[in-house]
């Protein structure tokens, strides 16, 4: 019902800048909270940042001053602007987007993930 597409990951030199977009397209009534999380090789997903509807943000202690969420409510789109980034940022990101869908009857929140995008910082 709802399809994530993420964009803008690739190799980029310590203290270089990436942008990510992730785009949530489908039948969605409306969506929620959308963030950012990353896996690292060995380790578990975790949170980046978060943004809600109404634009509150949170970050990991890691990212704070560094990266920036937000939000284009009329393109169903999270941006995640990172700056100086450090080899530790190394990871796949994936962007999750909390959508109010309909279900027969009903509507229901579900979470959607997307596919995931390589952010590489070499050491």
């Amino acid at each position: 019902q709802v399809q994530l597409v993420e964009s803008g990951g690739g190799l980029v030199q310590p203290g270089g800048s990436l942008r990510l977009s992730c785009a949530a397209s489908g039948s969605m009534f409306s969506i929620n909270a959308m963030g950012w999380y990353r896996q690292a090789p060995g380790k578990q997903r975790e949170l980046v940042a978060a943004i809600t509807s109404g634009g509150s943000t949170n970050y990991a202690d890691s990212v704070k001053g560094r990266f920036t969420i937000s939000r284009d409510n009329a393109k169903n789109t999270v941006y995640l602007q990172m700056n100086s980034l450090k080899p530790e940022d190394t990871a796949v990101y994936y962007c999750k987007v909390d959508a109010l869908v309909l279900v027969g009857n009903s509507r229901r929140r579900y979470d959607y993930w997307g596919q995931g995008t390589q952010v590489t910082v070499p050491s």
